[in-house]
């Protein structure tokens, strides 16, 4: 100890001298002999001594002074290295980085991949989706300029200008990685990232392995209120957090982030900081060591030393630290290496989580006259005071232009000096000079200094694709694009600008935000005098100036300007002379000289023209307006003045002349104008509006763009003189009479259509096919000129498009956009909550809402805060039919897709269809046909459906202005199959694809007959003289699912039905797949139709039939073609009812649930819904079981009420007979009676209780609901009054599951002895009558129920109510009576069983004294209590188990012998029978002799446990199943297991939700708690707990969250009940939880589980994706192939395999493939595709062999 000492001495302690040495004494000496010299020469030593001390103290003074000022170095970019700590301060953010400010002046960045995990990881999946995500926020939005964060240095890098480039990261794993559990404590201070928002609280990521971080709710909300303006914490936010609660070695850490005690937090010695984990942003306690000019030395933490730098000091008590002077301070860095650390004075940083403040922005680039030198440091810089009073940083690099002219002396306090604010350090609280001359006379110094239109020198850095960049300042870059790189467009820009070159340009656009400088080289617009257009309010009329051409169309010019801003030049505005195409005169890029005519700044309209020269003064031009007004028809802005009965009243903008507009006229679509009149509003503008006539000052205006588009084409005519016959006109509907319409076009001109001449089709009402101002296209077909008359014609067959799908479209199109106008002007209604929220609603938008009503149509109506004031409703096709209605009432929560939006009536239609909720993303091509399904009609268009992605499409209505009548089998339905033609592939804003109905239908023209043509003439061309079975030949021109079109000649086609394909048709087939198109084929003649009438007098269409068909006619020629019987009863008079046919699938009409079906060509059926199959779950999704043209074998049933259509059973059902199996609807449910269901032909029968189930249950009825499907067997049909039975015996005879409770019809059914259930009927005094079933019934005596006195009959009602399950034995039956008449009571129920309750439970003698009621109570609620007498008669001997009520006779000697001998013979039997080793156990005695032989057998225990269960002995298998628990050696962990889930099995099936939950505590204490979890979740979906077992699968999935086999379980238990969206959310949350290497592993499960229960089209889609991801797993690719085989075409395989066999894999592996794939062809191809395989192999092993060659 002592030596430690000497080595160690502890501070403040002087050294003792040691014992025994006395202190040493001068001695006194005689000098006498001393001369005064040596006294004068030591005299003279001793000085120059001192001399030589105080020279080499001045020495060492300089030097010490040297090392301080280099130990107060200021911060650089070299003193920094990878790791180091930093604190920082945001300064700038955007999507992709942030700009840090640094201490001392400096600036990091830190990329968006260095926030934390959480958010790269949603970055991923945002790119991975190409999808935005909701909670995924921009780091401007999370990370506001003057927010602290603590930083690390990833790297150190140079830009491409040379600059250093400083990589930061905040990322916790970075930042805290010196940190582990073990050193957490409560009261630090961390920085941590939001990386999880969960119900009660936040996860916090701070960058500890192994410990998890949690903000509870609590603890935040104060931070949100005040710091985070009352929003919710995001993913990837950061937080200063204190430690309040440190668990389980650190493994759990519990936060706050208020901001009061954040602020108050200090860094202490118990909390066991050290040097290599200590982080900036602590403050601590810290004493002052050193004071000097250049900054302090402190030491804090006991043991930790630092600096400040002068700029670190704080500014109001500089010049007054001394010496141990205790003060607060925060650490700025740490130095990973040399462990420095920095620290800082300033009071701002002493309170964490403070927000430090910004130099105005406009002082950044400000030039200073006179800025004071307050202080001047040699080695960093020099501190300046600026006029505002504002002190200022300069480095000693900004001090002047060259290191060579740099003189410190200039630098004196207080010298003043010119200088330039170039930035500023939100870390130093200081702004930054620079005294360059270059700096200072520089014109821009930052992105926001540069507005467009400023002419800017650059030099040009590089020539890219999109166009050059070019270097302007140090700091700043912009593009030019290609189309600006010289007037005109260069091919080769290279040859006119190299790299270096300086340029002289102009900016177009400048973003400062983004960073972003667009320049032009366009020498017009650079040397342009012209006035700069940078915004739309400067634009005022009559301003002339340059612009650039960005657009040509037929219609005008658009010319665009500086800063984004474009304008419109018309067509009638480019020249003087007309230009009929601008497109071929003006081209992309041209800069061009305009005048500005009109600008609405708030729309950002702009009107420009290019004519220049001639344009009139002010009172001129304002005259010649008002001219062009009325008679050039020149495009005019209004405004609405008010509303009137027929239109608006409206005042021309341009010289404020009043008019009015017609409601009709607002838009070419009926519709639209209601909509338009509704929502105008005093003071609304409206564009583009033309002027129609001016009859005594009162002018009429015009909006209906296809007359706008006639006048500004010329194709009108101004007078009379002008019309010729056969003109094609575009006009609006003036009056409706009897004989026709009036047409009236535009400068005043009509002309009258006829009724005969209106439409195609026969018109009974002229005012059922137009409206009046409906726009219309006429023909003009005669003129009187005397009397100026016109005759028009407005059929389609005249004015129709040669394209009717392009004009459609073109309607359909306009119409959008029109109803896009009409959301704006909703928008704008800012007090109308109906219109905002009108406009809040889409198509295809999904919401929430709440059921209000469901009527008894089968319609739905819905409410919400998104729906106020709006009439939501759902029709009950969309609610999904009467089976799904019965699940909707009122106050439901239900999600709901938005189909349409009527904003007439403030009514939105919606759809609650899975298909349409379920959206399947799909990328979708341009002109590609999808069948579709029609979802709803509106007056204009359709919405229908995609059947395969469930997009919603608009199809219009009519193909035409004219096509307007249509008769009601023409018109679309809901729920019709459509085909379309996608014609946009975005949804735009209407939020549906456009589409138009595809293939267009061959429209039934009819061609106008001339006066000079007969009849014989006109049907000349199609007249032939085949007769009935000429044999023709043919090509095939199409192939559809039914029939095929042959083409015989250029002028006759035929169809071959496709029963007329195949002599036999193998059911399930599709004949039609056998011909091609293009095939040649021999076909008979079978009969004939027209195409157009479908009439047999004129054969233009043969029906046709293959030689192998029809064989029995022969083509002689001698049979002309008959017409065909015009009735459709006789033809069905052939089929009788029980006839078996061939018919094939047409369609499933949804609307009508039923499968139409075609027999022959002439012969159509009908299949019912509920005779498609006896499958439930076929008829759930009829439409996917059933395919166009397959064959099916069908049983007549009839006729339908019009006798056209067949009546068809795909069951072979046509009756219902006693036995017949059905499937039927239950309509009703009726307690403790049964069921009404529903049948085929329109029939009702009835279910009992007793007939619902093999087995009876506790409650029967539970698990049925009106309108669900099920199967039944019909038992009696008398009277129309049907009984029909649910048993699975009855019907499923086939299936052998034990009957537990089998049917009793009569008395002579049961037996005594026998255990029966049933149900309580009535209480009566003779007893309590339990239903066995429908007929029979059963009393039980009062004294048979317990076996105590119960006085009062009430207490059994009580006790047992009706319908009451209940077990009873029976003791004997009413003929064994021999006293009927007690059964007189009851003459409705002749059948009478007495009987006695049996139990599970005896009441033995202890209980006898309790009080009857109690004990009543206590009989559980499935079983009774017995007296215990009957079971003492069990114990009798075996020939007479129940007492005879008769006496028996005395038997004689003989017959006792006989009794002995025959007693001796069953004993020897019974003991021989107990030896065989084979003999099954019969009784308790039986099975424990068995366990007592083997005790660790779980078989033996459970089958001892069921042969109670078959007694209904329930306790008494509990105690079986308990003693075999402790029976059973603890090793057999299998064997106990086995039994702990027999016992749950028990529980579920006889005892409570209670005594289940205790079973299954003790199961998971005593063995593998995942494989109990497992046990029962598997119990409880086998016996339909479906709710249970979800609930039971997300307990498992907190608790094993990392066990892959509990995702899969659970994903397999969702696809089974048909939830694949649940099992979609599922799979992302499994990849959430799971670790990285198993994702692949689960991803291919999932996709397995999903080819097996789910959608095979989703399972391809996995599979897909992971092996885009992961290309080298031949383990994926192996199971992907496996499941396409299975469920895949032969073609989706082989495209696989080749996939597979062309990947660069090893030899082994692909060898593996190129065998499988052989195996397959040799199994499945041909002798071609085998040949092709080997080939291929072939290949691969040449490429091999010659790489290794080479």
């Amino acid at each position: 100890m002592a030596s430690m000492e000497e080595n160690f001495p502890r501070g403040g302690t002087q050294k003792k001298p040691s014992e025994g040495k006395a202190p040493r004494q001068p001695i006194e000496q005689d000098n006498l002999f001393d001369t005064p010299y040596e006294e004068g020469s030591q005299k003279r030593k001793r000085i120059q001594e001192d001399k030589g001390k105080q020279k080499k103290f001045k020495a060492e003074k300089k030097e010490a002074i040297k090392a301080n000022a280099k130990d107060f170095e200021l911060l650089t970019v070299e003193a920094l290295s990878e790791g180091m700590l930093l604190l920082g301060c945001v300064k700038e953010s955007n999507d992709f980085e942030l700009m840090v400010s640094l201490p001392n002046g400096l600036t990091g960045f830190v990329q968006v991949t260095h926030i934390c995990d959480a958010y790269s990881k949603m970055l991923n999946e945002q790119v991975a989706t190409e999808e935005l995500l909701e909670d995924l926020n921009s780091l401007s939005d999370l990370y506001p300029p003057g927010m602290l964060v603590r930083c690390s240095v990833t790297s150190m890098g140079k830009t491409m200008d040379g600059h250093q480039s400083i990589k930061l990261s905040i990322n916790p794993k970075d930042v805290n990685k010196a940190l582990n559990t073990t050193a957490l404590r409560s009261g630090m201070l961390l920085s941590g990232l939001v990386s999880s928002v969960e119900d009660h609280g936040y996860l916090i990521d701070i960058g500890v392995s192994g410990a998890k971080a949690f903000l509870p709710l609590q603890k935040s909300q104060s931070y949100i209120k005040s710091a985070n303006k009352g929003a919710e914490l995001k993913i990837g936010q950061y937080l200063n957090c204190l430690i309040e609660e440190v668990k389980n070695n650190g493994r759990i850490v519990r936060l706050s982030i208020s901001q009061s005690e954040v602020a108050a937090a200090i860094a202490t010695e118990e909390q066991n900081w050290t040097l290599s984990n200590l982080l900036p942003g602590l403050v601590v306690k810290a004493q002052v060591q050193k004071v000097t000019p250049y900054g302090i030395a402190l030491s804090f933490l006991s043991s930790f030393t630092g600096i400040v730098d002068f700029m670190h000091l704080d500014p109001k008590k500089a010049g007054n630290y001394s010496q141990s002077q205790t003060i607060k301070a925060c650490i700025l860095s740490v130095h990973p290496t040399s462990k420095a650390v920095r620290l800082t004075l300033r009071q701002v940083f002493l309170q964490p989580g403070s927000v430090l403040g910004q130099l105005a922005s406009s002082r950044i680039g400000m030039v200073v006259g006179e800025s004071v030198v307050k202080s001047f440091h040699a080695k960093t810089g020099a501190i300046f005071e600026l006029d505002d009073g504002t002190l200022a940083f300069a480095r000693l690099k900004h001090l002047s232009d060259t290191k060579k002219s740099f003189k410190p002396g200039t630098f004196k306090t207080g010298s003043k000096h010119r200088c330039r604010i170039i930035d500023y350090s939100l870390m130093d609280e200081l702004a930054l000079l620079s005294l360059k001359r270059r700096i200072i006379a520089a014109p821009f110094l930052r992105y926001q200094d540069i507005c467009p239109g400023h002419v800017v020198e650059g030099k040009v850095l590089a020539l890219k694709p999109l166009g050059m960049q070019v270097k302007v300042t140090d700091h700043i870059r912009g593009l030019v694009p290609h189309l600006h790189l010289a007037d005109v467009l260069l091919k080769k820009p290279e040859k006119k600008y190299s790299v270096g070159r300086e340029v002289k340009c102009r900016v177009l656009i400048s973003n400062p935000e983004e960073k972003k400088l667009i320049l032009t080289l366009k020498k017009t617009l650079v040397t342009s005098k012209f006035p700069v257009l940078t915004s739309y309010k400067a634009a005022k009329p009559g301003l002339i100036t340059h612009g650039f051409i960005v657009c040509a169309r037929e219609f005008g010019c658009i010319v665009k300007f500086y800063n984004d801003v474009k304008g419109l030049v018309p067509k009638s505005e480019l020249s003087s002379e007309p230009i009929p195409s601008p497109e071929k005169v003006f081209y992309k890029g041209q800069v061009v000289k305009v005048i500005v005519l009109k600008c609405e700044p708030e729309q950002e309209k702009l009107l420009l023209s290019f004519k220049l020269m001639s344009r009139p003064g002010p009172q001129s031009c304002l005259q010649s307006h008002i001219t062009c007004l009325l008679f050039s028809v020149q495009m005019v802005d209004v405004k609405v003045l008010r509303k009137k009965d027929n239109g608006l009243k409206v005042s021309i903008l341009s010289d404020n002349v009043s008019a009015h507009l017609p409601t009709m006229h607002l838009s070419d679509h009926v519709v639209n104008c209601k909509l338009l009149y509704h929502w105008l509003q005093e003071g609304d503008i409206l564009h583009r509006v033309m002027c129609l006539s001016d009859k005594g000052g009162h002018i009429t205006l015009c909006r209906k763009p296809a007359l706008i588009s006639a006048v500004q084409e010329e194709q009108v005519v101004r007078s009379f003189s002008e019309i010729q016959p056969g003109m094609q006109l575009a006009g609006y509907v003036r009056n409706i009479m009897s004989y026709g319409v009036f047409v009236e076009f535009p400068f005043g001109l009509a002309g009258l259509a006829p009724k005969a001449a209106m439409s195609d089709k026969f018109v009974t009402d002229t005012k059922d096919h137009f409206v009046v101002g409906q726009t219309v296209v006429a023909n003009v077909t005669s003129m009187d000129e005397e009397k100026q008359r016109i005759l028009l014609c407005l059929k389609l067959s005249e004015v129709g498009s040669e394209d009717p799908d392009t004009e459609s479209f073109s309607l359909l199109s306009q119409c959008f956009e029109e109803m896009k106008e009409i959301r704006g002007i909703m928008s704008r209604r800012n007090h109308s909550k109906v219109a905002q929220n009108l406009c809040g609603l889409i198509p295809g938008q999904k919401l929430e809402l709440v059921v209000q009503e469901v009527r008894g149509n089968g319609s739905a109506f819905f409410i919400g805060s998104r729906v106020a004031g709006l009439t939501v409703t759902a029709t009950r096709y969309h609610v999904g039919g009467w089976e799904f209605l019965s699940c909707l009432v009122a106050g439901q929560k239900a999600r709901v897709l938005v189909l349409h939006v009527d904003a007439l009536k403030s009514a939105v239609h919606v759809s609650l269809r899975e298909e349409l909720l379920s959206l399947k993303a799909k990328r979708l091509m341009e002109n590609s046909q999808h069948p579709a399904v029609v979802q709803h009609v509106a007056e204009e268009f359709a919405i229908a459906s995609l059947v395969k992605t469930g997009q919603l499409t608009a199809i219009p209505v009519a193909s035409h202005f004219n096509d307007t009548f249509r008769f009601d089998s023409e018109k679309l339905k809901v729920g019709q199959a459509v085909s379309v033609t996608l014609k946009t592939m975005l949804m735009g804003d209407h939020g549906v694809l456009l589409a138009v109905q595809g293939p267009a239908k061959k429209r039934a023209l009819i061609r106008s007959r001339k006066e000079s043509e007969t009849v014989e003439e006109g049907v000349a061309a199609v007249r032939h003289s085949l007769c009935l079975g000429d044999v023709v030949k043919g090509t095939v021109k199409s192939v559809r699912p039914t029939y095929v079109t042959v083409a015989i000649d250029d002028k006759l086609t035929g169809s071959i039905h496709t029963s007329q394909i195949l002599d036999d048709v193998p059911i399930g087939t599709f004949p039609t797949s056998r011909l091609k198109a293009g095939q040649k084929v021999t076909a008979r003649v079978i009969g004939g139709r027209d195409m157009k009438t479908h009439r047999t007098v004129i054969f233009s269409h043969l029906l046709l039939s293959l030689p192998s068909v029809n064989s029995d006619l022969k083509g002689d020629g001698s049979t002309a073609l008959s017409p065909e019987g015009d009735n459709p009863s006789e033809r069905l008079r052939p089929y009788k009812a029980g006839q078996t046919v061939t018919c094939f699938v047409k369609k499933y009409n949804t609307i009508k649930t039923w499968l139409e079906v075609e027999i022959t060509p002439e012969i159509r059926g009908r299949v019912l819904q509920l005779l498609l199959s006896l499958n439930p779950k076929v008829l759930k999704h009829p439409e996917k079981s059933f395919k166009n043209g397959q064959a099916l074998s069908a049983t007549v049933t009839g006729t339908d009420a019009s006798e056209t259509n067949l009546c068809l059973s795909l069951t072979g059902v046509h009756s219902l007979v006693e036995g017949t199996i059905t499937l039927g609807t239950i309509t009703k449910v009726t307690p403790h009676v049964g069921l009404t269901i529903a049948l085929p032909f329109g029939k009702i029968g009835k279910a009992s209780i007793f007939h619902l189930s093999d087995s009876f249950a506790e409650q029967p009825l539970e698990n049925f609901s009106i309108g669900k499907l099920v199967r039944c067997c019909v038992l009696s049909n008398e009277d129309n009054k049907i009984e029909i039975s649910l048993r699975q015996s009855r019907t499923n005879p086939k299936s052998k599951n034990k009957v537990e409770d089998p049917e009793i019809t009569c008395v002579e059914d049961v037996r005594e002895g026998q255990l029966v259930r049933g149900y309580v009927k009535s209480v009566k005094q003779l007893g309590v009558f339990c239903g066995l079933s429908s007929s029979v019934v059963g009393r039980v005596q009062f004294h048979k129920i317990v076996p105590f006195f119960i006085p009062k009959q009430f207490m059994y009602e009580q006790y047992m109510p009706e319908g009451k399950f209940l077990t009873a034995k029976v003791l004997r039956r009413k003929g064994d009576m021999g006293h009927a008449q007690c059964f007189e009571h009851w003459p409705a129920k002749p059948r009478v069983v007495s009987s006695i309750l049996e139990g599970g439970t005896v009441l033995g003698p202890s209980k006898q004294d309790a009080l009857a009621s109690a004990r009543l109570a206590s009989i559980t609620p499935l079983w009774c209590s017995i007296v215990p007498e009957v079971f003492q008669s069990d114990t009798a001997s075996c020939s007479h188990p129940f007492p005879c009520p008769l006496q028996r006779k005395k038997q004689t000697k003989k017959e006792q012998e006989q009794e002995k001998q025959r007693v001796e013979k069953e004993l020897s039997k019974l003991e021989a029978a107990l030896m065989d080793p084979n003999r099954q156990p019969q009784t308790a005695d039986d099975f424990d002799r068995l366990v007592l032989s083997n005790p660790s057998s779980s078989i033996l225990w459970l089958q001892y446990m069921a042969f109670h269960l078959q007694a209904t002995e329930i306790e008494k298998a509990r105690v079986v199943a308990e003693r075999a628990l402790k029976t059973i050696s603890f090793r057999e962990e299998q064997e106990k297991l086995n039994v702990w889930v027999a016992l749950l099995n028990l529980e579920n099936m006889y005892g409570t939700e209670e005594t289940l939950m205790k079973v299954f505590e003790r199961a998971v204490q005593y063995n593998e708690p995942l494989k109990v979890f497992q046990h029962l979740a598997d119990i409880y979906a086998s016996s339909e707990k479906y709710q249970q077992a979800d609930d039971l699968y997300n307990t498992m999935l907190k608790r094993f969250r990392q066990e892959k086999s509990v995702w899969l379980k659970y994903a397999t238990f969702l696809l089974k009940r048909g939830q694949v969206e649940a099992t979609h959310r599922l799979l992302e949350r499994a990849l959430k939880g799971l670790p990285d290497k198993e994702h692949v592993d689960v991803i291919s499960k999932f996709a397995q589980l999903e080819f097996h229960f789910g959608d095979p089209e989703h399972a391809k889609a996995i599979f897909e994706s992971t092996l885009s991801s992961y290309p080298k797993r031949t383990d994926v690719w192996s199971i992907y192939i496996d499941m396409m085989i299975k469920h895949g075409s032969q073609k989706e395989v082989r495209d696989i395999f080749e996939r597979v066999i062309h990947l660069s894999l090893a030899a082994k592996r692909m060898k593996f493939f190129f065998k499988r794939y052989l195996d397959y062809e040799k199994k499945y191809g041909t002798s071609e595709t085998i040949q092709a395989v080997k080939v291929a192999a072939l290949e691969y092993v040449e490429s091999k062999s010659s790489l290794a060659e080479s």
